[in-house]
């Protein structure tokens, strides 16, 4: 190691281990032990600019191990981002822009929300996915305008998740040759030594996976790292794991090489012993030497060239194809029209019943000619999810298709999908059972804090299921989703509900939506696709009336209460019923109009759903009653399902009326 590039990699870490001593929280052995991994990477092979740090063709650099952020943000600091010293000694409180794990959108050089374990590397997968779609569709010869890798760094725990396993072995299907992963092996974990519960060759694993692997012995030998990734982009059909070994804590005499390096702070004697041990001559803290910041600025003004090459190759790109040049914006912008025009003639009989799964199948194929960067699959569900996109090919490295098959990995499909919507420029959603929805929730609830706009479509979305029984039966997983802030859980009962929930969701690019799919066939309501888009409305009554009950549901309940409605209306029981398809769109609206449609001096309401009640209680009040399943389901037909647990029109007719002559 050349002595100014020991002096960069020093500074790295007393950065870190400064900033996690002055939060009296944090993770200093990881930045410690990979901070040579992070200073070669970074100075030698990384594509990025300070100065345009949205720069679309920059290369990906995800933390994957989350909890080693001070790594990151001193990093990005070092390299001229917009963290400053200040920035560093507030690691970790309030309001902060280096919060302790990674956040997207927060912190400027971010650019996907780490720490749970695992996710990033998924994340790197859709990263991967996005770059070689767009270069295939946007690249001309000597037009390489999108050229870049994605890198992940990965500690031991993100080998052991699951998810890793789901996602290396997509992208070795798929020979994702711009994916490097980086292992910092230092074979310790919070309990100790990783012999405690991880003895597998990693290496072999991912070779069984169509990885290319490489070894590196001294994880502080830069030359030897640098290799090994000059290596790994050598390599255009397979992506590439490369194993260094490493040593948490490396530095501090006490603490290197064991777990109490891992997630506290080493302490201020040992900070003392560490810096001696290294030889750092600078006794204030969060020291940049002067050297360092001379050398950094060379590294970073080299840097700068290669956007300006860049640039000057897209200016000349824009001359000689200024159709594709604008078409790639609109997409980077998800910027598309959509008309009432362009959505006329999707059904062709509206009065059919029919299944939303097939409905959202429908509008999905033909929303997708709009939306041209739109890009999904399902967890090997498409006959059953009907997702699949017709006449838009399949993804491979030989062809930009649209449709991905993900396989039977539900937990990695959602965060690959979140790795593209990181990425930008495509537009993806994904699919599978609700019920499977509980092994996608680590990504759905990322989805959520770094407000992507991934699509989530869940079919087969109650006890409608049938005979499958209770473990394909969700019951819980509304209540679930509806609890999540940030995400838009979306339940439709009809084809122009269904329209009112893809269109909202495809027009919006600041969240995340749900939309929850029903299985059996559905009678067409007097529903109205926009007014669905406020989250709910009146189907049955008007404004001007002042109902005697109000009946509430959502999806396929909605049919039942419209029916016990009309019927309640016959007999002189002037029943408003509400069709409230999204609980936060309609938590959205102004006040004005969430009473108008729920006033406040109508308090008999009666809700009904195929799940859990829970949830329901705030629009039902005190007074109200729910028609709801608050146990599992069971395995039988799912008409006969619906009957034994009361969600059938004369149950709710009966229970109306017990509530009107009860409180009247």
């Amino acid at each position: 190691m050349k002595k100014n590039e020991e002096k960069i990699v020093n500074t790295i870490r007393m950065l870190s281990i400064e900033g996690v001593e002055k939060a009296k929280s944090g993770h200093p052995g990881l930045p410690l032990g990979a901070a040579t991994i992070g200073y070669t990477l970074w100075a030698r092979h990384l594509k990025h600019n300070r100065n345009y740090p949205q720069w679309f063709d920059r290369d990906r650099f995800i933390l994957s191990a989350g909890h080693g952020s001070m790594l990151l943000y001193s990093l990005l600091h070092l390299f001229g981002y917009s963290l400053t010293l200040e920035d560093l000694k507030n690691f970790r409180q309030w309001e902060s822009k280096t919060p302790g794990h990674p956040e997207f959108g927060m912190t400027e050089g971010v650019d996907a929300t780490t720490g749970p374990l695992g996710q990033g590397f998924a994340n790197g997968v859709g990263m991967a996915m996005a770059e070689a779609f767009l270069a295939k569709e946007f690249n001309e010869d000597d037009f390489n305008i999108i050229d870049h890798y994605t890198y992940v760094l990965n500690g031991d725990g993100c080998m052991m998740e699951g998810i890793s396993y789901e996602a290396a072995s997509l992208a070795g299907k798929l020979g994702l040759g711009k994916l490097i992963a980086l292992y910092d092996s230092n074979s310790i974990t919070i309990e100790g030594s990783t012999k405690l519960a991880f003895t597998e060759d990693v290496g072999a694993r991912f070779k069984a996976m169509n990885w290319q692997v490489i070894e590196v012995e001294d994880g502080n030998n830069i030359e030897a790292i640098d290799t090994a990734i000059v290596s790994a982009k050598s390599e255009s059909k397979k992506p590439s794991m490369i194993i260094v070994k490493t040593k948490i804590g490396y530095g501090c005499p006490s603490k290197e090489g064991s777990e109490k390096a891992h997630g506290e702070p080493l302490g201020a004697s040992n900070i003392i012993e560490t810096k001696k041990n290294l030889e750092w001559e600078y006794e204030e803290d969060f020291c940049v030497p002067s050297e360092v910041s001379v050398e950094m600025k060379n590294i970073i003004d080299k840097k700068a060239k290669e956007y300006k090459e860049w640039k000057a190759l897209w200016d000349s790109y824009s001359e000689r194809y200024p159709k594709k040049a604008q078409k790639l914006n609109n997409w980077l912008k998800n910027d598309f029209s959509l008309s009432d025009d362009d959505i006329n003639g999707i059904f062709s009989d509206e009065n059919i019943p029919s299944a939303t799964r097939s409905d959202a199948g429908q509008i999905l194929n033909k929303l997708s000619d709009i939306f041209e960067n739109l890009i999904g699959g399902s967890a090997d569900l498409n006959p059953s999810t009907k997702t699949y996109l017709k006449g838009k090919e399949d993804f491979d490295m030989d062809s930009p298709g649209r449709n991905i098959h993900f396989g039977v990995r539900e937990h990695a499909m959602g965060a690959v999908a979140n790795g593209i919507a990181y990425h930008g420029g495509l537009r993806p959603f994904v699919s599978t059972f609700f019920v499977f929805s509980d092994y996608m929730k680590p990504p759905i609830r990322l989805s959520a804090i770094s407000k992507l706009p991934v699509i989530y479509l869940f079919t087969h979305d109650s006890i409608g299921v049938g005979e499958d029984g209770p473990t394909h039966q969700p019951v819980e997983h509304l209540a679930a989703l509806r609890s999540m802030p940030g995400l838009i859980t979306f339940r439709p009962c009809d084809s122009k509900e269904t329209l009112a929930g893809l269109m909202k969701a495809l027009k919006d690019t600041t969240k995340p939506y749900a939309i929850i799919l029903s299985r059996q066939n559905l009678n067409q309501i007097e529903s109205s696709s926009k007014d669905a888009q406020r989250g709910a409305y009146i189907i049955l009554g008007s404004v001007e009336e002042t109902p005697d009950i109000i009946l509430l549901a959502s999806g396929s309940e909605v049919g039942l209460v419209y029916e016990a409605g009309k019927k309640l209306r016959e007999k002189g029981i002037l029943a408003r019923v509400i069709s409230i398809p999204s609980f936060e769109l309609f938590d959205m609206q102004e006040e004005e109009y969430k009473d108008k449609i729920l006033p406040k001096s109508v308090r008999k309401r009666l809700a009904v759903e195929a799940g859990t009640s829970f949830g329901w209680e705030k629009y039902t009040g005190i007074d109200g009653t729910i028609i709801a399943i608050d146990t599992f389901g069971a395995s039988a037909p799912g008409d006969r399902v619906f009957k034994e647990y009361g969600l059938t029109v004369d149950n709710i007719i009966n229970m109306t009326n017990d509530l009107v002559k009860r409180r009247s």
